[in-house]
């Protein structure tokens, strides 16, 4: 992912404005990052990116994720319509479900069912 992708897509802050808050405030705890405009406080979805971003920073390395800011989308739109999070109001809204996305299946096999 690039500085300018977004990590927290519930309150929009980009990679770049974490890692800057992380230069700039050198905090202790990985849950700071909450103060860098609500960061890891909406659907949870970025919580285990934060800790890395914060890892690393500590270490004085780089953070890689190895993945496309589509990507990472997709993923969160998984976790968030597998019902392990809810987005905040505003958040930026999930992409498309892609076909033989099981919580897709599972919603249409139940409007197929209705009278």
């Amino acid at each position: 992912m690039e500085s300018e992708d977004t990590i927290c897509y519930c309150f929009h802050i980009s990679k770049r404005k974490i890692q800057n808050y992380l230069r700039l405030h050198r905090l202790r705890r990985a849950s700071q990052l909450s103060e860098c405009g609500g960061a890891g406080t909406g659907c949870g979805w970025c919580v285990p990116y934060l800790k890395r971003y914060f890892e690393d920073s500590l270490a004085g390395t780089a953070t890689t994720e190895g993945l496309s800011a589509a990507d990472y989308a997709r993923q969160r739109g998984e976790y968030i319509r597998a019902g392990k999070g809810k987005p905040a109001p505003g958040a930026t809204p999930l992409p498309p479900a892609e076909c033989g996305d099981p919580s897709t299946d599972a919603s249409q096999s139940s409007r197929s069912d209705s009278p």
